[in-house]
């Protein structure tokens, strides 16, 4: 067994999912709400995550193979919109868009679902990131600890969740725009290597 294959795979859900950049918005959509139902609204969007993670990282493949695409094609379209998501963090488009979608229905009472759940947790990229993992090696064993590690990343979105105000009050929003653009590099070097693999994998080179 490979660890840093599964050290890896950590990196690059953390970074895609970014449970950090989520704190702030988790507070935007849930305003006036007291403790206990801030974390009620937390579980439930990592619970409704998790299934749909764990539903791309164990059939995507299976998915894949029905429409007649290759994981090595995948993986480099999966690259190229890691890398597309890792710009957005580093020029803030992402969290503009975050907030947008935070502020569309300012009179939902639980955004678990939407957009907290979908697209914020289990977006595009996470997705895409799932079945590009799930790819890597075969066996059931790999599968478990990919979808493990999600948890793993899904379990800390929880617990900032939880400590969504006072982590708010300490990093403030400069330390947010920090944090976002350093995983934003991460990713895109990630992405490349996405690419990369997908090439040699496809046999051009």
């Amino acid at each position: 067994m490979d660890l840093s294959l599964y050290i890896t795979a950590f990196v690059t859900l953390f970074v895609v999912i970014d449970p950090i950049g989520l704190t702030p918005i988790f507070i935007a959509l849930t305003p006036g709400m007291n403790a206990a139902q801030r974390r009620h609204i937390g579980f439930r969007a990592v619970v409704i995550a998790a299934v749909l993670l764990m539903l791309f990282g164990v059939a995507g493949e299976a998915i894949l193979s029905a429409v007649g695409i290759s994981i090595s094609a995948f993986r480099v379209a999966g690259g190229m919109l890691l890398f597309l998501t890792a710009l957005d963090m580093l020029f803030e488009r992402r969290t503009e868009r975050r907030e947008g979608q935070g502020s569309a229905d300012p009179e939902a009472q639980d955004p678990s679902v939407f957009p907290l759940a979908m697209p914020l947790l289990a977006g595009p990229g996470a997705l895409a990131t799932m079945i590009l993992l799930g790819g890597q090696d075969s066996g059931w064993l790999h599968l478990l600890l990919i979808n493990l590690v999600m948890l793993a990343v899904l379990l800390i979105a929880m617990v900032l969740f939880h400590l969504s105000t006072p982590l708010a009050r300490v990093l403030g929003r400069t330390g947010v725009m920090v944090v976002t653009r350093l995983l934003g590099m991460l990713l895109a070097a990630l992405s490349v290597q996405f690419v990369f693999d997908g090439l040699k994998g496809s046999g051009l080179f």
